[in-house]
């Protein structure tokens, strides 16, 4: 297994996206395009019994307005976690959903439009809240390991509490959009998306047509981590506007309306009992995780399968539930599962270093292991001591003054350092890819990815250029495009776990196909002057890439668009990876503000195939853990139902101002089971902590033990 760190290049896309050429799904412009909005419900719940669409019908320029009528086979719910219904139905079950469609030839017609479309409902009592009457508790899978009942009752030191993490909602800067078009028998869809082939699926379904004659694109993503990952409301509904008419149709969605249609992360209430024996070492951990959901969401509360990796404990009762109410179905927000998780258990095990008296660093190096405590299988690779230490020493944390309070400023500053772990699964897909070197100076890779700023363009595009030395300035790579390749969700940081690999086996593999071309001929030159020099005007290997545990079986699984990533658990062992946050806060004496001037996060990742990309990933979880711990969250309204802060003025987000120094670090030590170059996900582990560092240093700060999010000026005051 290679072990040289790869290159420090520039992004593959930089000069693209600085000079405005990136195309985005909503950039596609065709003639004749006709333009549509939807129509949200003005209620919470209950069924639809007129739609006048009269007064919309007058506006000029309407072309035709959709409604259920247009949509008469009954079509299931999502098939994905998360995955929002595809059609317009006669029943509303959360406020602002699409209810119908208008189509028009302008912009701003449409609009008019929809506000004119007049719905009624007979609406029925509803709950948004989990405190409020309807609500239902319906308890779900948890994860257990050990006897954490009797850790807990022989232990000498038990602490008890609940932790709240709140509903929050994505707010990329791309909006939703859908342009379709039906043309010649074929429909083309244009979408910002991480999962074309879920897209192509659904509205194949939704629609009853057949999937070979349905072809998604996504050229570029304007941000996602969640939100795009799978069939959005409007997308299988402005396919069959522009099937209707016959030319092509484009939806942006409002913000407003994004907030009430998309998947978000829900609203949870972590409660935590923790028990440690006489030596200090946590015995054992009860911690029950209830989510907010929707009356029938599928996406699944999975608070466990991260936490119980975090730290060496051995016993470990995880249970969960979802609180269903009459909201539409959270979904993945980056690192859906394992970031809340972490706030609530790396929060638990601060709390429990200080009524030890211990401190927080060296209490966590305490609980090290190299056993997987959910199976008793060994770690893969496991580097958390290591990022802990070397973020110790980074950070300075040896000049901390334990007491809480005791560290201020001249003019009354309180300042806090506080540290957390994190860790995230390390999942792989199955892949196919095709990789073409021409005689002409042109390489082609084309394999299943959607770049929504992650960079991982640029990850393989650094690991085809080490690996095969094409020119770096004609390189094409094809992601997010289901006639170039076949495509899956981008999501779980599970990029560089599958793709990367599949393309070093394609150069590899291009490699050996040139040396059978050549037939023993020295022939000097790049891989392209060779192929010129023997007159072949192109060379082309296809190769089938499989994780470890994967076969053929899963790759059929996915080739009738069915979900088939797997791990963390893999034949013979765990793999995760893992990352150490130190955050410093100072709390204003009079106004309690508090301010993040300095981060140090280091990662475990395994081997960092781009040193660019990877640091800039790390530095945008760290700001959206700054904005998870002291800024986001959805307010919504339970006497309506609706979302009030639904737009980026009021729905409070880390900006410029709030973010200082981020020193980020990595241990850059290949998994040795992983994969070909010992690479794990990084993307979410990224954020994973960050928010228990946070609070945790606002406690070393202030003496106050704040365990709901956000922390807000006046729970200082």
């Amino acid at each position: 297994m290679p072990v040289a760190p790869y290159p420090e290049r520039e992004r593959f896309d930089a000069r693209e996206k600085v000079r405005g050429l990136a195309a985005y799904a909503a950039d596609v412009r065709l003639a004749g395009m006709l333009y549509a909005m939807t129509v949200p419900a003005p209620a919470v719940r209950g069924r639809i019994t007129e739609i006048d669409t009269s007064a919309a019908s007058a506006v000029p320029g309407v072309v035709r307005i959709l409604t259920a009528d247009d949509f008469p086979h009954e079509v299931e719910e999502g098939p994905f976690p998360g995955a929002a219904r595809p059609t317009l139905r006669r029943t509303v079950v959360s406020r602002g959903e699409p209810v119908a469609l208008v189509v028009a030839e302008t912009l701003e017609a449409a609009i008019e439009a929809a506000e004119a479309v007049r719905v009624s409902i007979d609406d029925e009592p509803f709950a948004v809240r989990i405190d409020q009457q309807g609500a239902v508790r319906e308890d779900a899978e948890g994860v257990h390991a050990g006897d954490a009942a009797a850790a807990l009752a022989s232990a000498a030191t038990v602490i008890e509490a609940e932790y709240v993490s709140p509903t929050q909602h994505h707010n990329p800067i791309e909006l939703l959009s859908t342009t379709a078009v039906w043309a010649d028998g074929r429909l083309t869809i244009w979408e910002g998306s991480q999962n074309v082939g879920a897209i192509k699926a659904a509205v194949a379904q939704s629609l009853q047509l057949d999937p070979a004659i349905i072809d998604v694109k996504s050229p570029t993503v304007g941000g996602a981590f969640g939100q795009k990952g799978w069939t959005q409301r409007q997308t299988a509904i402005v396919a069959q506007a522009a099937i209707f008419t016959g030319r092509p149709v484009k939806l942006v969605m409002p913000r407003a309306q994004i907030f009430h249609v998309a998947t978000h992360r829900p609203h949870i209430v972590h409660r935590i009992r923790m028990g440690a024996d006489e030596a200090g070492r946590i015995a054992g951990v009860d911690y029950d995780a209830a989510q907010q959901n929707s009356r029938g969401g599928g996406f699944p509360p999975e608070y466990h399968l991260g936490a119980i990796r975090l730290y060496g404990i051995d016993n470990y009762n995880g249970t969960a539930a979802d609180i269903r109410t009459d909201v539409q179905s959270p979904g993945h927000m980056r690192a859906p599962y394992e970031h809340p998780a972490c706030f609530a258990l790396d929060c638990a095990v601060d709390e429990m270093a200080a009524a030890l008296g211990r401190d927080p660093v060296e209490y966590r190096l305490a609980h090290d292991t190299t056993t997987d405590p959910a199976t008793g299988q060994p770690m893969s690779s496991r580097f958390l001591n290591e990022c802990l230490t070397e973020g110790a020493k980074r950070f300075g944390w040896a000049r901390r003054s334990p007491a809480p309070g005791s560290m201020v400023e001249a003019d009354g500053t309180l300042v806090g350092w506080g540290v957390a772990g994190g860790t995230y699964p390390a999942l792989v897909h199955p892949v196919l890819a095709t990789l073409r070197v021409t005689a002409d100076g042109r390489t082609r890779f084309a394999v299943a990815g959607h770049e929504f700023g992650q960079g991982i363009r640029t990850v393989l595009a650094n690991v085809l250029l080490e690996a095969l030395g094409v020119e770096a300035d004609r390189l094409e790579i094809l992601i997010g495009d289901t006639t170039a390749a076949q495509q899956h969700l981008t999501a779980g940081s599970w990029g560089s776990f599958s793709a990367a690999p599949a393309a070093v086996a394609a150069a590899e593999k291009m490699k050996a196909a040139l040396a059978e071309l050549l037939d023993g001929r020295q022939i000097g030159g790049t891989v392209h002057q060779q192929l010129a020099t023997v007159k072949r005007p192109y060379l082309e290997v296809e190769v089938t890439q499989f994780g470890p545990g994967q076969d053929s079986a899963l790759l059929d699984q996915w080739r009738q668009y069915g979900f088939a990533v797997t791990g963390p658990v893999y034949p013979g062992f765990t793999s995760m990876s893992y990352i150490a946050h130190f955050v410093e806060v100072r709390v204003e004496p009079r106004t309690r503000r508090v301010r993040v001037p300095r981060v140090v996060s280091i990662a475990d990742c395994g081997r960092v195939l781009s040193p660019r990309t990877a640091a800039s990933q790390v530095r945008g979880g760290v700001i959206w853990g700054i904005g998870h711990a002291l800024r986001e969250a959805t307010e919504v309204d339970p006497r309506f139902g609706g979302y009030l802060n639904c737009d980026i003025a009021d729905y409070v987000m880390a900006v410029n101002a709030d973010i200082g120094d981020i020193d980020v670090g990595f241990i850059d030590r290949p998994d040795p089971h992983a994969n070909a170059l010992g690479a794990k996900g990084l993307g979410e582990v990224a954020m994973c902590g960050v928010s228990a560092a946070v609070a945790n240093a606002v406690f070393h700060a202030t003496g106050r033990r704040l365990r709901t999010l956000p922390i807000r000026i006046e729970d200082l005051m």
